[in-house]
Parts: structure tokens; sequence; C-alpha cells
């Protein structure tokens, strides 16, 4: 099973930890949940041991499988309690007799990474601004923070930064286009201001062209932003899917047009940009956050600076070629890829890792 790229390198044996209420894969949607199955199967494949530390009792990685507690807790998501008593339960689960790196992608583990003999890395999937900021700024001393694109680190760079490494996708699995489409464009995200979907609208009928919003819509704020905001400026132009599934999700990404990105927020990565190319559907979007980091322009897609100037892309989105998409996200976002990136950011990590001794203090950081 193992190839063992690392021959002659120290293999090194990770506790890979993700929040209580995550399926690793998952089972349908979640994009963090598939970075993380398909970097624990490339890490082991790579000749390290991996464990993963999760909730539950299914997983479908070729890691090791440790479980905090019988049940996921997805009905408890976004509460502190249930995340803080799984980092506790991991936490006794640790010992350096048996790990050499902890790789955290829970939200809170950071503040309490300090208490572990093993030295921990921790990949903020957020925003590290407002409140996050906060909690991120009180990152105990030793624990370093990687990065998934340089614009989510510009936001706030005086943090404890060690690394940054671009999420990725398997390209394999993808159903994919064979030649342009005319068809409808595509609005693929949360139903939020920050995702823009007023402005998918409105720029879809300025440039006169069918639109399907596809959202997310199962939380209070979202139902609310929908019916008070959306629905009124619903018409016989614009088709709406509610909280489709992977495969509804997937066929929408190959019929569309292209995916329409007018993000409204610093965007820290956008894994949808890689599932749009992925199938050889173009990206048009709005110049924000890591959106030039994914999206090659005239390529793969067209980055806008302006609203206005949407309407003119979404009409010149059909002439990119659908197998440039896909080999861009094949070359540049390969599991592989970041797999070796995470192996390098470990690596160079523990060379630099603070003394066990040093660990219980704060590094101060001003919040962001």
């Amino acid at each position: 099973m193992a190839h063992n790229h690392g021959a002659g390198e120290h293999q090194l044996r990770i506790a890979m930890v993700v929040p209580p209420w995550l399926s690793v894969p998952p089972p349908g949607y979640g994009g963090l949940e598939q970075v993380v199955a398909g970097l624990v199967d490339a890490l082991v494949d790579r000749g390290h041991e991996v464990t993963l530390m999760g909730a539950g009792d299914e997983h479908g990685t070729t890691g090791d499988f440790l479980a905090t507690l019988d049940e996921l807790q997805y009905d408890r998501l976004g509460e502190s309690l249930p995340e803080l008593a799984h980092l506790a339960r991991v936490n006794h689960l640790l010992s350096a007799a048996d790990f050499d790196l902890v790789h955290d992608h829970s939200t809170i583990g950071p503040l309490v990474a300090g208490r572990r003999d093993v030295p921990t890395l921790a990949t903020v999937h957020g925003n590290p601004v407002g409140e996050y900021g906060t909690v991120l700024s009180d990152t105990d001393r030793g624990v370093g923070l990687v990065a998934i694109s340089h614009a989510q680190r510009r936001l706030n760079p005086r943090l404890p930064w060690v690394g940054t490494v671009h999420n990725a996708m398997d390209v394999g699995d993808f159903p994919r286009k064979q030649r342009p489409s005319h068809g409808s464009v595509l609005w693929l995200a949360r139903f939020s201001p920050d995702k823009g979907p007023e402005l998918a609208i409105e720029a879809c009928r300025a440039a006169g062209l069918p639109l399907v919003l596809a959202g997310k819509c199962n939380e209070p704020a979202e139902r609310r932003y929908y019916h008070e905001v959306i629905v009124p400026m619903l018409g016989p132009d614009v088709t709406v899917v509610l909280d489709a599934d992977r495969d509804a999700v997937l066929r929408l990404l190959v019929e569309a047009r292209c995916l329409i990105m007018p993000i409204q927020w610093e965007e820290p990565f956008g894994i949808v940009m890689l599932e749009a190319m992925a199938t050889g559907t173009p990206v048009v979007a709005l110049n924000r956050g890591a959106v030039p980091e994914l999206v090659q322009p005239g390529v793969t897609g067209l980055i806008c600076e302006r609203p206005e100037e949407l309407p003119a892309a979404l009409g010149e989105a059909p002439h990119l070629d659908p197998a440039d998409c896909v080999a861009h996200v094949a070359r540049t976002f390969s599991i592989e890829r970041m797999a070796a990136g995470y192996e390098e950011v470990y690596r160079r990590f523990l060379v630099a890792a603070t003394p066990r001794s040093a660990m219980r203090e704060p590094a101060r950081v001003t919040p962001g």
C-alpha cells in the first residue's frame, strides 16, 4: 500500500484531529472532510503512520482511527462544549511515545494544544479575523498555524504562521463535460450576503442568461436571508435548488455554462471553484480573497474587478476549453502536491519546535 516516497527520511507518526461533528470522508457534501480524507490517504501512501482522531464509528481512510465519542455530534455543531470535551479526550489519548506530531483541524485546538506532550500544527480553515482572530491570537507558544491561501494569511500576518498549503482535490472521480456549455450560469454556495447571490441574479439578467441558484439553506440565518432578500428578486429566469445532494451538485456543475462567484468577502479558499474546474466548468468571479490563487485568468475562468464587468465575462465563458480547467486542477491542486506541502511544513516545524517546557505560556500575539 505504501509507496514510501520519503524513503531515507524519518517516517512520521501523525495524529490528525478533526472536529467531533465531521465524518471523514463525508457521506455527502463536505469540503474540509474531503480535504482531510485525501491528505490522510496521501500521507499513508508516502510512508507515514496516520491516526485520524474524531467521533463516531465510521471512517473511510487508509489511516488508523481513534474515536473520542461513539456518536458524531453533528446536531451540536457550533457549540463550544462538545468540541472542548472532544479535544480534552484527544489530549488524554496522545502520548509522545506514540506520536511525533498533531495536525489539528478544529477551531479551538490551538487554545488547548499547549497541554499536549506532542507538538501541534493547526490548519486555519476560516478567516483569521474578528472573534476567530482573537482566539487564534491566544495560540499557545510552540503551536504553529498553517494557512490555506496567501490571501487568508495576509488578513492577519501577525499570527504564528509556519506555512501555507493550498487545499486539493482528486479530479479522477469527477464527471466532466467534453465541450463548452451554453446553458445556465450556476451559483453554488450557502445563502449569505457574503456569497453575493443577488449580484448573480443582477449579472445574469444584464447578460440575458438563465441562472441556477443552488444554495445551502438549512440554518436560520440562511433561511431568513433567502426569504427576505432573494425570493423577492426571483423570476422565470432563475431556477432555485435548495440543499442539493452530492450527485445533484455534480450534475449541475457539468451542465453549467460557468460557475459565478460574486463574493463579497475575503474567501479564504473556495473549494467549489476547484470542483467546478474539475468538471471542466470555468469560473467567473470577483477579485476577492483567494480567487486569483485558484483561477487562471483567460484559461480556467475570468476574474472581474467590479460587478459591472460580470455580464460580459458570463458571455465569454464558453470560449474557454474544459480540458484546460481539468488540467489546471490536476496539476496545481493535486492531493499529492498538498501532501508534499504539508510534509515539508511538518519537518521544518519539528526541527524548530519549541521545547515542551515553554509550551504553557501563550504566544501573546496582538488580536487582529
